[in-house]
């Protein structure tokens, strides 16, 4: 369960000294950054869109068609698919951002820490993050949610254990890289404070490699989510999983093929966009 490899951006002074980025980017990159706008707007939005509740049955009945009444028809229990799988998209895209974000905040400080003290403390906090890395991600994700039982808390707490020690490669990667910088050592110079020239000056020119790192992250944890979902590592049901819509509806395929084709149709859409948004974001930065 890796993910996407780390990237070095050639420039690496603070964001505030960057140039304004070209926005050259390619159609299809383009495309899924506006799947991806849509994709959080809508999230946001939901509780609107969402023609039914997405854990209640509707009077029409069981294993409908798709109809007018029923964009996506129903499932076995007879609840409207679209609504469900509208909440689905909301769950994972959000659930995405969340590891993400404590990826990206826990392996950013380490790295932080590790690249501009250096020394034992940097010896101590890269052998931690070796440990972490040279262990099964996939397995461990797996293990810890057996171990505290299967839901989306307990999920994402999983995935972001195993997800940390890229980041922190990363960001210690770039720090380490900026230390020997002019504009760093003029700020040496100046006298000013540690936390300062760490946060100030290191920091802001690791933020780019992490924000594409990430960006491409997102396609891969909405697949990881959703096949943790798949084999009930998830939310318990009733809740609008697109991993468990997929294999809630697998027995029906031959016959209501549109229960199980619909969650896996809007996973394949998310992860796509995503990574088609990650490549315009990588192209952004890359003409910095």
């Amino acid at each position: 369960m890796g993910v996407a490899e780390p990237v070095t951006l050639g420039g690496s002074l603070p964001l505030r000294r960057r140039a304004i980025p070209s926005l050259s980017v390619g159609r299809l990159e383009k495309i899924g950054l506006a799947v991806l706008a849509l994709t959080t707007i809508g999230a946001l939005a939901v509780p609107l869109l969402a023609p039914h509740a997405p854990t209640l049955p509707v009077a029409a009945g069981p294993l409908l068609k798709p109809s007018a009444a029923h964009l996506l028809g129903t499932d076995d229990l007879s609840r409207d698919i679209a609504s469900r799988v509208l909440y689905g998209i909301r769950s994972s895209w959000f659930s995405a951002i969340a590891v993400i974000a404590s990826g990206v905040l826990i392996g950013g400080l380490i790295g932080l820490v590790a690249g501009f003290t250096g020394g034992w403390v940097d010896t101590v906090l890269m052998r931690i993050t070796d440990l972490f890395l040279a262990l099964p991600g996939p397995i461990l994700a797996i293990a810890i949610v057996a171990s505290l039982g299967p839901s989306l808390p307990h999920t994402l707490l999983a995935v972001g254990i195993v997800w940390w020690p890229w980041y922190a490669r990363i960001v210690r990667g770039e720090v380490r890289a900026l230390m020997v910088r002019p504009h760093i050592d003029a700020a040496r110079l100046a006298r000013i404070g540690r936390m300062r020239l760490a946060f100030r000056h290191a920091l802001p020119g690791a933020l780019p490699a992490v924000l594409v790192t990430a960006s491409l992250d997102v396609g891969n944890l909405v697949l990881t989510l959703a096949g943790l979902a798949f084999i009930g590592l998830g939310a318990p049901p009733p809740a609008p999983e697109l991993g468990s819509m997929v294999a809630q509806g697998l027995p029906y395929f031959f016959g209501q093929p549109w229960v199980c084709l619909a969650p896996a149709v809007a996973i394949f859409v998310l992860a796509f966009a995503a990574n088609l948004a990650g490549d315009g974001i990588r192209d952004l930065l890359h003409h910095t």
